[in-house]
Order: C-alpha cells, then structure tokens, then sequence
C-alpha cells in the first residue's frame, strides 16, 4: 500500500512562481517512476511531467516544456515540480501518481493504482 500527499499549492499571479511536492510512503520508492498531472474544471485531466525512479530521465508535455521542472530526492521519498512562469490555463487541481515507468505514467495513466488527493493551483491574470 502507498500513500501520496501532495502540498504547496496556491493562488499566485501570472508570471509568478509556485512549487509542488509530493511526499510518498513505503520503502520501494527509488524503484518507481513518479508523475504530475492536472484537472482544470470541465476539462478531462492531462499529463504534466515524469521521472524516472534515479531522476535521470524526464519526460513533459509540449504545454508546460521550458517552465516546468520535475525532480526528487529518494532519500527524503519526495518528488517536486518547480512552476515558472505561470499562465491562467495552468490553473487546475495538480495530482502526483506512482507508476513502474515513465512511459506507463504518460501512456497509461488510466490503469495507475496510486495517486495523491490533490493541490489546488490558481493563477490570476
């Protein structure tokens, strides 16, 4: 069984600047690959970005590319997603998932068994 809590959510303006974390339980989590996602409201939810459980690999979506980093540290079982530039279309409830592989976070997502509750990120114009 793991548990993902997200934090660090917010109401920023955009331009600005926010960071997301994602501390995991268990004690496999340098074994698997982590994930962001976001739900806006009336919108289906999208991939974000993803790491590989070292962090060597990353992989993002073409909308985020550029302002957005993901990383972690094993050693504390967290991951993080460093927001810049913030856009009002980045606004949306932002959820961490665990997965095997990366290419199962951005490519089947649907069949993801862990995923946090959720932060809200709010970005006025």
């Amino acid at each position: 069984q793991v548990q993902l809590v997200e934090s660090g959510g917010g109401l920023v303006q955009a331009g600005g600047s926010l960071r997301l974390s994602c501390s995991a339980s268990g004690r496999t989590f340098s074994s698997v690959a982590m994930g962001w996602f976001r739900q806006a409201p009336g919108k289906e939810r999208e991939f974000v970005a993803a790491i590989s459980p070292s962090g060597v690999s990353a992989r993002y979506a073409d909308s985020v590319k550029g302002r957005f980093t993901i990383s972690r540290d094993n050693a504390k079982n967290t991951v993080y997603l460093q927001m810049t530039s913030l856009k009002p279309e980045d606004t949306a409830v932002y959820y961490c998932a665990a997965a095997p592989t990366i290419t199962f976070l951005y490519a089947l997502s649907q069949r993801i068994e862990y995923w946090g509750q959720g932060t809200q990120v709010t970005v006025s114009s």
